[in-house]
């Protein structure tokens, strides 16, 4: 058995009947407790290697990849068969980055992921990896997180000399920061340069580290890949809708009963997923995404949880997040904390970030504890335009959509705190995770 353990619940599905055809990824975890290799092997079956690794087996893998609809988990929700296309036609030689580091203080689900089901996201790295004919599979986990940095260690020690490991795997530990998670800032980093992301107009654009090309993938995603590999892309799109198949794993926090990491299909009611984590009282919003996500009201829980339907209502799945807030509490003063959080996490290139979110923070500090002056409401709307769209990355306009969101959410609270009458809830404690320690 590995050494570490998930601190972060990661309940069964609800059901039998809630199992998805291509499996669940926590399974080995579920029915024996384990996430050795033995444990994962007994499960899940042998990793499909091939003899050959050729161009005709390479296509049949993208075209598997490209069939099941797969979608990133790490946020932005990019085709996993267009990032695969795009390095492979480039050269070969080049690195395949599994993304674990996780700096988004809400979510714990790739923690969770590689604390109990290692193998299946590093068997997704070692197939895709021969797809795209990389030299050298890297996994990031940022440096304040040691139990997932030791379970990933564990779980490559394992593995050494079985013949799961075609491709070598390095651990590397990147800063613990929000915006190192982004993938250019990662590749940046791995490229001796600053944890920061890099001004990218489309997202289609190759990344390298030197001159070798560089797929970036999140955890999630490969163990996606590696249930596919098994079961095949059929049976990953008979769970959730057509335009959004499959399982996503979303980390359930705030006024709830039972926050932890919860594994659910794609397309099911808003409502119903929360309903698994157990909300102390009525649902006043729900912070999707993420600090860097959108507020949606309590009123809209009918809305199934997929990219397209979360967007009819201003909502995102993004990293996969739902912080719950109950009536009791105050979304003004919640907002406000988030966006002095993502202020310090600039990564600080551009004025945007800068000088910008700082100035957002500083408002609606002063909005929340209901001293505006005159002027607050309409400065804080420049300001938002000011920052939109402007940054050297994307960082900045996360916040603005989150701020946004909020104004208009809590759109009655938000008149009340101008008239300097702040709503009970303001000196109730934060429902919020807390950051990591830095």
């Amino acid at each position: 058995m590995s050494p570490t353990s998930s601190t972060v619940a990661v309940p069964p599905p609800a059901s039998p009947d809630a199992t998805p055809a291509a499996g669940t990824l926590f399974g080995a975890w579920w029915s024996s407790g384990r996430s050795d290799l033995a444990a994962h092997v007994a499960h899940f079956g042998p990793l499909p290697v091939p003899r050959r690794v050729d161009d005709q087996w390479c296509d049949r893998f993208a075209a598997a990849v490209a069939s099941s609809g797969l979608t990133g988990r790490g946020g932005a929700a990019f085709p996993s068969a267009r990032k695969l296309a795009l390095v492979r036609a480039g050269r070969a030689g080049g690195l395949l980055v599994v993304n674990a580091s996780e700096g988004e203080p809400a979510s714990a689900k790739d923690a969770a992921l590689v604390s109990c089901a290692p193998h299946l996201v590093l068997d997704g790295a070692e197939l895709t990896a021969l797809a795209v004919r990389a030299e050298r599979v890297v996994v990031c986990v940022a440096d304040d997180r040691p139990d997932t940095a030791l379970a990933v260690t564990y779980a490559v020690a394992e593995r050494a000399g079985t013949g799961l490991s075609p491709v070598p795997v390095d651990i590397r530990r990147p800063p613990g920061r929000f915006v190192t998670g982004e993938e250019s800032a990662l590749v940046s980093w791995l490229d001796g340069g600053p944890a920061a992301p890099s001004f990218r107009p489309r997202r289609g654009t190759l990344l390298t580290v030197g001159r070798r090309p560089v797929l970036v993938h999140n955890a999630e995603t490969l163990a996606h890949v590696a249930l596919i590999a098994r079961a095949g892309a059929a049976a990953f799109r008979r769970t959730g809708p057509a335009e959004a198949p499959g399982t996503l794993l979303t980390t359930i926090t705030g006024a709830v009963e039972r926050p932890g990491v919860y594994e659910v299909a794609m397309g099911t009611p808003l409502g119903e997923v929360l309903g698994r984590a157990a909300p102390r009282q009525a649902v006043a919003a729900v912070l999707t995404g993420g600090f860097g996500g959108s507020w949606v009201p309590g009123t809209a829980l009918a809305t199934p949880y997929a990219p397209g339907d979360l967007a009819r209502i201003g909502g995102v799945v993004g990293a996969g997040v739902l912080v719950v807030l109950p009536r009791s509490s105050c979304g003004v003063a919640e907002t406000a904390r988030i966006a002095a959080f993502m202020a310090g996490e600039s990564a600080g290139q551009c004025g945007p970030c800068v000088f910008g979110l700082p100035a957002v923070a500083a408002d609606l500090a002063a909005l929340a504890e209901g001293r505006p002056d005159a002027a607050l409401g309409a400065r804080l709307s420049g300001r938002l335009g000011a920052v939109d769209g402007r940054g050297a990355c994307r960082h900045p306009d996360g916040v603005v959509r989150m701020v946004r969101s909020a104004l208009s959410v809590f759109a009655d609270d938000v008149r009340a705190h101008l008239r300097g009458a702040p709503c009970p809830g303001l000196r109730r404690p934060s429902v919020l995770p807390p950051a990591r320690p830095r």
